[in-house]
C-alpha cells in the first residue's frame, strides 16, 4: 500500500518518572510493541510522544503536545497507539477525561492489550481496567509508603538527603546518610555558634554562610532565610528522626549527627526568645562596634556613617538619639577603637595569674569528673520516674473518650518524649569530657590570655566573637572621656575576682562559661 494512503497514526508512550528513563527500558519496550501492533495494522507511524510522569494526572507535557498534534490533523483521523490502557492514566476520572480530549481532538484510541470500542460492554470493560489500574498505582503507593515509614521507625532518613548529608550504601543497611564534607562541619559550627550566642539572630547566622566559600548558595550568591530556618530547626542534624505525617516524633537515626541534642534544643530556646544584641542591616565591616556601643548619656547603641570630607569620605561613630546632648556629635572611628584596643589589653592577665587561674580550672576539672558519676544515676533515677509518670497517662489516655483530654494526654506524652530523649543523651555522655584538659582548656585560655590577638583578624565574624565573649553588655562611652566601667563576661570576671583576691572555689556545678565548652558536664 502506498505510504500517503495509509493510516496515519501516533505512539505515546509513558513510565512513572525520570528514574524509569535513565534506569531502565520502559519507553522502548512500549514503543517497539506498538511499532509491531502499527506494522500488524499496516498504520504509518508519523510522531511518537514520550512521558516520565505519574498516570494519576490527565495534565501532562507529552499529553498536551500530542492533543494539539492531533487539532492540527484532525482531518485525518489519527490513530494514537498505546500499549496499555495504564499508559494512559493511572486513574479512573483521569483516563475518562483523556478519552474524552483524545476524541474531541479527532483521534482514535487503539492497543494491541485491548479493544476499544463505543458500546456498553466495551465501555464497562474500559472502564473496569481504568479502575484496576488506579487501584494498583494506590495499592503500590500504600506498599511504598509502609515500607518507607517502617526504615524510617528502624532510624533510616528515606527522602532526599537534607543538605550536609549524602546517601552512602553500606552492606547490611542499604542506603544511609554520611556526612557530606565540608558543608556538615559547617552546618555543625552554625549551630554550636547559634547556641551559645555567638550567632546572635538568624541574619548572623546567614551572613556566616555567606562568608563560607564550600557553603551552596543561590545564583545571587546568597542564602536564603528559608534555608537558614530549616537548619536550624530540623532534628535530623541532632540525630533523631521526625515526620509528622507518619506519626513519627524523635525517632533515634543511624546517621551520624552533627551536634548533639543538647545543641539543638538550646537552638530551639534561642530560637524561641529574644537575642541579644541583634544584627542590624546597617551593620558592616567598615564600623565592628556599631551597635555595641552605647551612649554614656542615654544609654542608647550608638550608630556609625562615613562623613564627606573636601576630598575624601571620614568613618566617624555618633548618638543618633533625639534629645540626647550628645545628639549627632561624632567621635573619629579611630579614636574608639583604638581606645577599645587599649581596654581589650587591659584585660589580659598576667602570666602567673594565668597560670594560677589555669590550675585551678584544671582542679575543677577533676572534681567534675568525680561528681559525675552520682550527677548520671539521679539522672537514671529521672528518667525511670518519668517512665512510669508516662505509662500513667497512657493507660488515661486508652481510658477516656474526651476530645479535650486526648489532645491534652498527646502533648504530656509527647512533652515527656523529649524529656527523655534529652536525658537519655545526657547519661551516655555524663562525665566524658570532650576532649583532654589540655586540649580543651588551651584553646579556651589562649583565647582568654590575649582576646586582642582575635580582634586584629580581618574577619568580621572573628570581631564580633570577641564582643560576644568579652563583654556580658553593651559598652558605654562618653565622647571626651572614653569608655566606662564595662561588665565583662564570666570567665573574665572571675580572672579579675582572683587577681583582686575575692576569687572562692565555686562549689557543685563550679565555673562554665556557656561561651568555653569544657566537658559533656551533666547539670
Amino acid at each position: 500500500m502506498p505510504q500517503d494512503t495509509m493510516q496515519k497514526a501516533v505512539i505515546y508512550c509513558r513510565v512513572s518518572d525520570s528514574k524509569q528513563v535513565t534506569k531502565g527500558d520502559g519507553l522502548a519496550s512500549q514503543e517497539t510493541r506498538c511499532r509491531e501492533f502499527a506494522g500488524y495494522k499496516s498504520y504509518d507511524v508519523v510522531k511518537v510522544f514520550k512521558e516520565d510522569m505519574s498516570g494519576k494526572f490527565a495534565s501532562r507535557p507529552a499529553m498536551r503536545d500530542m492533543l494539539g498534534f492531533l487539532r492540527q490533523h484532525r482531518k485525518a483521523g489519527i490513530v494514537v497507539i498505546i500499549d496499555d490502557i495504564s499508559r494512559l492514566a493511572r486513574g479512573l476520572e483521569a483516563h475518562l477525561k483523556l478519552r474524552a480530549s483524545l476524541a474531541s481532538a479527532g483521534g482514535k484510541l487503539e492497543s494491541p492489550s485491548i479493544e476499544f470500542g463505543e458500546d456498553s460492554d466495551s465501555l464497562l470493560v474500559e472502564n473496569m481496567l481504568a479502575s484496576v489500574a488506579q487501584h494498583h498505582r494506590e495499592k503500590n503507593g500504600e506498599h511504598t509508603k509502609n515500607r518507607m515509614r517502617a526504615r524510617m521507625q528502624s532510624g533510616y532518613y528515606v527522602f532526599n538527603a537534607p543538605i550536609g548529608y549524602t546517601y552512602e550504601a553500606r552492606p547490611g543497611n542499604g542506603s544511609i546518610l554520611v556526612r557530606n564534607e565540608p558543608v556538615a562541619s559547617i552546618i555543625a559550627e552554625v549551630l554550636e555558634r547559634y547556641a551559645t550566642g555567638r550567632l546572635q539572630t538568624q541574619t548572623e547566622a546567614k551572613r556566616y554562610l555567606e562568608a563560607q566559600p564550600d557553603f551552596p548558595k543561590g545564583r545571587n550568591g546568597q542564602v536564603h532565610q528559608s534555608r537558614v530556618q530549616e537548619l536550624l530547626t530540623r532534628p535530623i542534624y541532632a540525630g533523631y528522626l521526625t515526620y509528622e505525617d507518619w506519626g513519627l516524633h524523635l525517632v533515634p537515626a543511624k546517621h551520624d549527627p552533627l551536634v548533639s541534642y543538647e545543641t539543638f534544643l538550646a537552638v530551639q530556646e534561642r530560637l524561641k526568645g529574644t537575642a541579644y544584641a541583634p544584627a542590624r542591616k546597617d551593620l558592616n565591616q567598615d564600623f565592628p562596634l556599631r551597635g555595641f556601643v552605647s551612649c554614656g548619656h542615654c544609654d542608647q547603641p550608638m550608630t556609625a556613617c562615613w562623613s564627606k570630607g573636601r576630598s575624601a569620605k571620614y568613618p566617624y561613630y555618633l548618638c543618633d538619639t533625639k534629645g540626647c546632648v550628645e545628639h549627632r556629635k561624632s567621635i573619629r572611628r579611630e579614636k574608639i577603637e583604638g581606645e577599645f584596643e587599649a581596654l581589650l589589653g587591659e584585660l589580659t592577665p598576667s602570666a602567673n595569674l594565668f597560670a594560677m587561674a589555669f590550675e585551678m580550672f584544671r582542679d575543677l576539672w577533676q572534681a567534675r569528673l568525680k561528681s559525675a558519676e552520682d550527677e548520671k544515676q539521679s539522672m537514671r533515677r529521672q528518667l525511670s520516674q518519668m517512665e512510669r509518670k508516662a505509662a500513667q497517662i497512657l493507660d488515661r489516655l486508652i481510658d477516656t473518650d474526651s476530645d479535650t483530654l486526648i489532645t491534652a494526654y498527646e502533648a504530656r506524652l509527647r512533652e515527656m518524649e523529649e524529656q527523655k530523649t534529652f536525658l537519655t543523651e545526657k547519661i551516655a555522655k555524663c562525665g566524658q569530657p570532650l576532649a583532654p584538659f589540655e586540649q580543651v582548656y588551651r584553646t579556651a585560655f589562649d583565647f582568654l590570655a590575649n582576646p586582642s590577638k582575635l580582634w586584629a583578624s580581618e574577619r568580621f565574624e572573628d570581631k564580633r566573637a570577641v564582643l560576644k565573649l568579652v563583654f556580658a553588655d553593651r559598652l558605654p562611652y562618653t565622647r571626651n572621656q572614653g569608655y566606662r566601667t564595662a561588665k565583662t563576661s564570666l570567665p573574665f570576671k572571675a580572672l579579675g575576682d582572683f587577681h583582686l583576691g575575692k576569687f572562692e572555689m565555686v562549689p557543685g556545678g563550679g565555673i562554665e562559661p556557656e561561651n568555653l565548652a569544657m566537658t559533656h558536664h551533666c547539670n
